[in-house]
């Protein structure tokens, strides 16, 4: 499971660096596009840079949708905890008596 989650992550990182790369080509390359005003008055510098942050919260949702779970372990840590205070709160009882 952990390797079809990684791939996930990898795929998904991959399409986010396309989208940031562009950004950084075009506004290296072609800062007169990034003035333009396409939406009530802001440029596309500011879009896309808040496209792209949509754009990765979006992406987050997806893998965490899409990202397979660890099976739990028979012993896990809540089982051990559980006995780590039993034992503690035996040793306080002896304590009082």
């Amino acid at each position: 499971m952990e390797s079809r989650n990684a791939r996930l992550g990898l795929q998904l990182f991959c399409v986010y660096l396309l989208l940031y790369g562009g950004f950084v080509l075009l506004a290296a390359f072609s800062p007169t596009t990034m003035e333009a005003t396409p939406l009530a008055g802001i440029n596309l510098a500011i879009l896309y840079g808040f496209a792209l942050i949509v754009g990765a919260l979006i992406m987050a949702l997806i893998y965490g949708a899409l990202c397979e779970g660890e099976p739990a372990a028979p012993d896990s840590a809540a089982g051990r905890s559980a006995n780590a205070d039993g034992a503690s709160a035996a040793s306080a009882q002896e304590d009082a008596q």
